[in-house]
């Protein structure tokens, strides 16, 4: 955009061209008519107003400097002596270090202060005078240049739109006779203008008619369906149809309608976006002092004082608060997908949401400040996001942020970085979550890899008010084990895992599934029996869930009640009760217990006296418990109930297990198999999450099993009923009593079933409630 242009040094008259300067990624020759002519000579003058020589000339910009010799005595003594050599002069690191900290703190430095840094750093005030200089004219460089990429991306926009109008007024027909439209009856400046009028009134109405009906309605650019387009290098083959649905209890957004970034503040956050990308790649390359390893567990915790001395947030105004807690944690992995495939699912919130189930909740695009080249490179967006714990007993965490997407060229290899940062400063009436939440620079870089892997580092990084805790997961947050970077790559790892048996045809199945194409439609409605039960039994959307009286003594089950007109689900009054508990044994124990379907079995309250049988094995990653199965029920022959089968998907990862399943009829199976659509297949899904957990030794403890940290985990139970198949009905208090024992008495025979299985592997119990669990059945069915 500005042409070329020379720099002129104001002692020898040398030419250095702004290539050599400042490089571009953006070339354009549409932009090569602006000129610009060359800049005048500038000599700087002392405050004495002459014009020191000798060793005193010496400028410095990026710690290279040029220094030249004065001609002294008169004309005669100076054409006999021989020029001296021009000299090169390199700041220190140190020197560097400390003229950086001062320009961040005042760009403009007095002679005061110019004369005490010269005589601390060993320079002299000219030096400190021009490397001031120097770097003011390099900071406004970047913010040109900045400029410069946002004056393309919009010109390209404008350019496509103009190209569209003119097809379009190609295709113009008169009413009258039939025939072209008269040249000159309309202007193209005209339609342009009446294009984007249209459309904010769109957008206007759309936003008013949201408010009213208590849903989102979509503008016609949002009415075409998401795809999940997740291919890999090793997989050609280009699946166009998204996994999974969008559920329509995570429709529901705050409304913040009118939450859009004007023209200054889209440059504004085009800036902090460098600021925030930088910052990033600085923390998911940088060790210690930056990150210092815990010796205990291995993880990574963020030095805060360290953090604060190397980086500089410019719109951290606010004084940080006894209130608010830092969260700060790293991570990496390598995972099955290439990086453009996971750039690509990061830019957009559906399949963003798909990759991650069981944390993101809902999310959404609100604005694309900037589209970037092809979509990825500089795309900036503004974003919302509710992220969650399978539990009713944490809140989930809201937050508006802004996303930005760059490649970098790093070490001579190209990476994509990925980093979210706080939307501070712009819109301070957002309606704010509980408790607050501010998600600070987080995101990820990813490297490419041989045969379509990607290497991956994490950083994931938040203030939190300072909230009570439920006990239970007191030690499961305040040790970022809910939110922290290692649960987002371990499920990051998972899914991709997932993805990469979806795509792949040489996998072989065991069962009855009779095609490579039903396989693909049976995962894809396990993906939506998955994501409904994340979404039913936590506190997303603004559920709101009651606690039982006496249900336990550690208080843990919630129970709460959903109207459901929509497919997807049985049509009426649900009833879902969730309970977490805490067990003495290693998570992964806990797991095998309840994904296999013959173990699980012998778990009356669980089974119904049913014995399961598998008919059909989907396996859909490396570690045999990541599973789909089709389970038969096998019935009693005097029993009145039809034979069913029973949809389930096991899924584990270091940061926690998930058993998931739901009774379907043979009539569902063959329509999902048959590529028809899943939609209206209701799914009532009930399930157990599992989280490795550590137990902390108490003060004044003297039990042995306080005694020492010991492996456990924590078991959430998740069971949901259809109450009444009319929506609007009362639920009774026995119904209330009898899910809340049916849930009692399955936690006590998990119990029952570990401990057996903990002392005698060859003997497990069927638990020392069946009464419970009879009468539990019985009233349920009433």
């Amino acid at each position: 955009m500005y042409g070329d242009y020379q720099v002129i040094s104001s002692m020898g008259g040398n030419v250095v061209s702004s290539e050599a300067l400042f490089t571009s990624t953006f070339q354009n020759p549409n932009f090569n008519f602006l000129p610009f002519e060359p800049l005048p000579l500038m000599i700087p003058k002392e405050e004495n107003g002459l014009l020191l020589g000798g060793k005193e000339d010496m400028e410095s910009g990026s710690g290279n400097e040029l220094q030249a010799e004065d001609k002294t005595g008169n004309e005669e003594n100076s054409s006999e002596q021989p020029l001296k050599k021009k000299r090169y002069h390199r700041h220190t690191a140190r020197q560097i270090q400390e003229l950086e900290a001062v320009f961040r703190e005042s760009p403009h430095p007095d002679d005061k202060q110019r004369m005490r840094l010269s005589q601390e750093l060993g320079l002299k005030p000219r030096q400190v005078k021009f490397w001031f200089q120097n770097r003011r004219t390099q900071m406004k460089a970047q913010q040109h240049r900045s400029e410069n990429a946002i004056l393309r991306a919009e010109n390209e926009s404008l350019k496509n739109e103009f190209f569209l109008l003119q097809a379009e007024l190609s295709k113009l027909i008169c009413p009258n006779c039939d025939g072209p439209p008269v040249p000159g009856g309309v202007s193209f400046e005209e339609l342009r203008i009446e294009n984007a009028r249209l459309g904010e009134e769109l957008e206007r109405v759309c936003a008013i008619a949201s408010r009213y009906m208590g849903r989102p309605i979509q503008t016609m650019g949002a009415l075409m369906p998401p795809s999940l387009d997740l291919d890999m290098n090793m997989y050609p083959r280009h699946f166009p149809e998204p996994m999974a649905p969008i559920l329509s209890e995570a429709a529901s957004f705050p409304e913040n309608n009118n939450l859009f970034l004007m023209a200054e503040e889209k440059t504004i956050a085009m800036e902090l976006a460098m600021s925030a990308v930088d910052e990033l790649v600085k923390m998911c390359r940088t060790n210690e002092p930056l990150w210092i390893r815990n010796i205990e567990n291995g993880k990574e915790l963020l030095n805060l004082e360290e953090h604060a001395k190397v980086f500089h947030w410019p719109l951290n105004l606010e004084q940080r608060s006894s209130e608010f807690r830092i969260e700060a944690s790293r991570d990496r992995a390598v995972v099955i997908m290439n990086s453009m495939t996971l750039v690509d699912a990061f830019l957009d919130a559906n399949k963003w949401t798909e990759l991650f189930p069981s944390i993101v909740a809902r999310a959404k695009s609100v604005q694309v400040i900037s589209p970037g080249v092809s979509g990825t490179d500089g795309c900036l967006q503004l974003m919302y996001a509710e992220l969650q714990v399978l539990s009713p007993l944490l809140p989930t965490r809201e937050a508006y942020f802004l996303r930005y997407c760059q490649q970098q060229n790093l070490d001579d290899e190209t990476y994509w970085a990925i980093v979210d940062f706080p939307l501070d400063g712009f819109h301070n009436n957002l309606q704010s979550s509980f408790p607050l939440y501010k998600r600070r620079p987080s995101g990820c870089l990813i490297h490419d890899m041989p045969n379509g892997y990607s290497r991956v580092t994490w950083v994931e990084r938040a203030e939190i008010e300072e909230k009570p805790i439920h006990q239970i997961f007191s030690h499961f947050v305040q040790s970022g084990m809910a939110f922290g970077a290692n649960r987002w790559l371990a499920v990051l790892e998972r899914q991709c895992e997932r993805i990469a048996s979806l795509l792949a045809r040489n996998i072989t199945d065991i069962g009855v599934i009779p095609s490579p194409e039903a396989r693909k439609n049976l995962m894809r409605l396990a993906q939506r029996m998955i994501r409904t039960f994340c979404v039913n039994i936590s506190s997303s959307g603004g559920q709101l869930w009651t606690a039982i009286p006496d249900s336990s003594d550690d208080d843990t089950v919630r129970i709460t009640t959903r109207e459901v007109t929509e497919p997807g689900q049985p049509n009426g009054l649900i009833l879902c009760v969730v309970s977490t508990t805490w067990l003495p044994y290693p998570h992964h124990h806990v797991f095998d217990l309840l994904r296999d379907e013959r173990r699980r079995a012998q778990l009356e309250v669980l089974s119904n006296g049913n014995a399961l049988h598998e008919v059909a094995h989907i396996a859909n990653g490396a570690h045999p418990g990541n599973c789909i199965s089709l389970l038969r029920i096998d019935v009693a022959s005097n029993s009145s109930q039809q034979v069913g089968l029973m949809l389930q998907e096991s899924c584990t990862d270091r940061s926690g297990s998930l058993v998931v399943y739901s009774t379907v009829d043979v009539d569902s199976v063959h329509l999902a198999m048959n590529g028809e659509d899943q939609s209206c297949i209701p799914l009532l899904p009930l399930g157990f999450f599992v989280t490795p957990m550590e137990l902390i030794k108490e003060a004044g403890s003297t039990e042995e099993a306080n005694g020492h940290r010991s492996a456990g985990s924590l078991l959430t139970v998740g069971l949901q009923v259809l109450a009444s198949t009319v929506p609007s009905a009362k639920i009774n208090l026995s119904s209330i009593a009898a899910i809340n024992n049916h849930l009692c008495t399955a936690v006590h025979q998990i119990r029952a079933a570990l401990s057996s299985s903990s002392s005698n592997p060859s003997c497990l119990v069927k638990g020392n409630a069946s009464g419970s669990c009879s009468e539990a059945a019985d009233a349920l069915e009433k």
